[in-house]
C-alpha cells in the first residue's frame, strides 16, 4: 500500500453542534485543508448524539473505524460512561453505528469519565487494544489510562484494567501510543506537570516505566488533546496539540520521540480548522481524490 497523504479527525468546540466528527487532508503532514467546509462529516444517531476526540484509524483488514468519546459537555464533565464507534470501507460512508457502555464491568461500572479512546493493534496477541481516559466515581481515581482488548470493536476479550497510574498520583490524560524501534512510547497529558510526558513499556499493555524528565512538550502553554503521526519518506515525526487555555493549536517534531522542537507557525496550518482533540492518519493518493471529490458529506 502505497500511503502518501495525511488525513486529520477531530472535533471543533464544546458547543453540541461542534462535538461531532470533522474532517481535513494534508499532503505534507503539516498544512491541512478542510473538508465538506468544515462541518460535520458524520451525524451521531446513538448515545449522547455527541462525541469528542474521535480516533480514526486503519484495520489488519483494511477497514476504518472511527472510536470516539460519547460525550455532551453540556452535561458535565463527570457524565459519560461510553464510546461511540463507527466502520467504513471507503472513508465516506460510514455505517454500524454502535455504543460500546463501561458501566456493564465490573471495573469501571461507576465510571463518569470515558474519554479519548484510541486502538492499536497488538501483535503479540493478534487483538486491537482500546485505551482510554478512566475515572471511577467511587474510587477516587484520578483520570488515568485504562484499556481492555477487543477482536471486533463489537465485544471486549478482557475485563477493563489500568493502563498507566502515574506515580505522582495525579490526573494522565490523552493517551497517545506510538510504536519505534520496538518500544511503546505513551504520551499523556500530565497533570502535575502541565504538559505532555511519555512513558516507555516493551508492549502496548505495559507495564510502562516513567523516566525522570519525561516532560517532553516545548509549548510555553500547557496542552492536551495531542496526537502523532510519522512524515512519510522522513525519519521526522510531528506531535500536534490543542492549547486548551491560550487557544489555538502547537505542532513540534522530533526523530527520537523524546526530544522535541518547535515547528512554527508559519511552517504548519491548523488552527483556521479550530480543532480540539483528534487524530491523523496516512492515506493513499486514490483515498485522497476519493473524499476530496465528495459532494455531500452528513
Amino acid at each position: 500500500m502505497n500511503l502518501t497523504k495525511y488525513l486529520f479527525c477531530y472535533f471543533t468546540g464544546n458547543e453540541p453542534e461542534n462535538e461531532a466528527v470533522h474532517f481535513a487532508v494534508s499532503e505534507d503532514g503539516y498544512n491541512f485543508t478542510p473538508l465538506n467546509n468544515n462541518e460535520p462529516v458524520i451525524i451521531q444517531t446513538l448515545g449522547k448524539k455527541c462525541c469528542r476526540d474521535p480516533y480514526i484509524f486503519r484495520d489488519e483488514n483494511g477497514v476504518f473505524h472511527i472510536i470516539a468519546t460519547d460525550m455532551r459537555c453540556y452535561d458535565g464533565w463527570a457524565n459519560n460512561n461510553s464510546m461511540v464507534i463507527w466502520d467504513s470501507v471507503d472513508l465516506v460512508n460510514w455505517e454500524n453505528e454502535r455504543i460500546i457502555d463501561f458501566s456493564q464491568f465490573e471495573a469501571t461500572k461507576t465510571a463518569n469519565r470515558v474519554w479519548a479512546p484510541q486502538v492499536i493493534f497488538d501483535k503479540s496477541r493478534q487483538e486491537y487494544m482500546i485505551y482510554w481516559s478512566n475515572n471511577n466515581e467511587d474510587e477516587g481515581w484520578h483520570t488515568i489510562p485504562w484499556y481492555a482488548y477487543t477482536k471486533d470493536f463489537v465485544t471486549l476479550t478482557t475485563e477493563p484494567a489500568i493502563l498507566y497510574n502515574p506515580t505522582s498520583g495525579m490526573a494522565a490524560i490523552d493517551g497517545d501510543i506510538i510504536e519505534k524501534d520496538n518500544k511503546f512510547y505513551l504520551f499523556v497529558a500530565d497533570e502535575k506537570q502541565d504538559g505532555i510526558c511519555y512513558v516507555i513499556s516493551d508492549k502496548p499493555s505495559g507495564p510502562y516505566t516513567e523516566p525522570l524528565n519525561n516532560r517532553i512538550s516545548v509549548a510555553d502553554t500547557a496542552l492536551e488533546g495531542h496526537c502523532t503521526y510519522k512524515i512519510l519518506d522522513t525519519d521526522k515525526y510531528v506531535l500536534i496539540a490543542d492549547q486548551f487555555k491560550s487557544g489555538g493549536y502547537f505542532m513540534q517534531e522530533s526523530t527520537d520521540l523524546i526530544h522535541f522542537t518547535k515547528v512554527e507557525k508559519d511552517k504548519h496550518s491548523l488552527d483556521h480548522l479550530r480543532p480540539r482533540h483528534g487524530s491523523v492518519m496516512h492515506i493513499t493518493d486514490e483515498e485522497y481524490e476519493r473524499i476530496v471529490n465528495v459532494k455531500s458529506w452528513a
